[in-house]
């Protein structure tokens, strides 16, 4: 037996793994069974099965360029919430300190004078009175 079943729906204009989203009325009015691990559609018709797959190459490639669109997204959103975070922090804070100007001299009370070399016994330096060379 045969029938003819219309069925209203949208079109959208996105790159999905999927050719068509149906619901599941659409899906019980056709009596269409999904493979989803095969990406097989499966319908009766008045000669059998109707077997309608997916390009398995096609359908990474939109999986793995979802992916790369959500986590894009998803990195958007925390930026967004940083700088609105950072909105919030008092001008008095947002300053960058300056850079420290270099010690002249030890904070070390006792220091003793090492040479650098065997060579050259002017060549020496200060290090603390605890420090030993080996």
């Amino acid at each position: 037996m045969f029938h003819i079943e219309y069925i209203t729906f949208l079109v959208a204009d996105f790159d999905t793994t999927y050719h068509a989203i149906l619901g599941r009325l659409a899906l019980t009015k056709f009596m269409a069974i999904l493979h989803y691990s095969y990406l097989v559609l499966k319908m009766l018709v008045p000669e059998g099965v109707l077997s309608l797959p997916a390009n398995l190459t096609v359908a990474y490639e939109c999986e793995k360029e979802s992916l790369a669109l959500a986590e894009a997204f998803n990195l958007s959103m925390c930026m967004e919430a940083c700088l609105a975070k950072s909105k919030k922090v008092p001008e008095d804070d947002q300053e960058i300190p300056t850079m420290e100007a270099p010690r002249q001299a030890t904070k070390a009370s006792e220091t003793k004078e090492v040479s650098l070399g065997l060579a050259d016994l002017a060549n020496t330096m200060k290090i603390g009175a605890h420090l030993d060379l080996k």
